[in-house]
């Protein structure tokens, strides 16, 4: 597999650049770009680390530890937008993400990949964090679209509007993929040297557990907040 020189990768801060030039011209937020994108660098540099020794060691204790950080800060990052933050609200989110998460994390060990034991680091991290990132996306699209709808209509009303926009960039996906892009995991593989077919198969696998852990984020959120009677 081609490896990228440091140089090669430096050479990414050119157009983030001019995105930070326009950004702090039009928003006024002269460092955000700066920030995020230091920030996103330490925090896969860190992550690359941590999985070497993961991969390694093969400590159980670790693997669950590292699962329990993602399924924490995803939900925290999730109520970022929404109005209500408070303890109880947190809770919902953090229970909708970790049992959708698990359960679709659960069943592409079991019945799709047919791993023996569930708790194989090179399985388990990949598979984890792109389930519970787009749980993550798709509970804060949903929550923060339900409160500004809860504003103005009914609660059944305002519950179907906020399932369906918060469903909506993954639908377009699943039409777009083949004809408009090619999903970040199937480019991955493919320049590492996998075949395309193969490839295909397991972005298929992945696209799916990313929807349906999606959507059964989303049901369970508004399940309750609609059983609650929030507005």
């Amino acid at each position: 597999m081609q490896t990228i020189a440091l140089i090669n990768l430096l050479y990414m801060l050119l157009p983030l650049s001019v995105v930070a030039f326009f950004y702090y011209r039009w928003v006024g937020k002269k460092s955000e770009i700066l920030l995020a994108t230091v920030r996103m660098s330490v925090q896969l540099i860190a992550i690359g680390y941590v999985l070497t020794s993961l991969f390694t060691t093969q400590s159980t204790f670790f693997l669950v530890l590292v699962v329990v950080v993602m399924v924490v800060s995803a939900s925290l990052i999730a109520r970022r937008n929404i109005r209500h933050k408070d303890i109880k609200t947190y809770l919902v989110i953090l229970a909708c993400i970790t049992f959708s998460g698990t359960l679709n994390l659960g069943w592409v060990l079991v019945m799709v990949l047919e791993r023996e034991t569930l708790l194989e680091a090179r399985f388990v991290i990949p598979l984890a964090g792109m389930i519970y990132a787009n749980a993550m996306n798709a509970i804060s699209l949903c929550a923060e679209r339900y409160e500004k709808e809860r504003e103005q209509c009914e609660m059944e009303k305002a519950r179907g509007i906020a399932f369906k926009a918060s469903m909506m960039p993954q639908i377009n996906t699943f039409l777009a993929v083949g004809f408009v892009s090619l999903p970040g995991m199937m480019t991955g593989q493919i320049l590492s040297g996998i075949d395309p077919l193969i490839a295909v198969r397991y972005q298929i696998v992945v696209m799916a557990m990313m929807l349906s852990s999606g959507a059964m984020c989303n049901l369970l959120y508004l399940y309750f907040v609609t059983k609650r009677g929030d507005k």
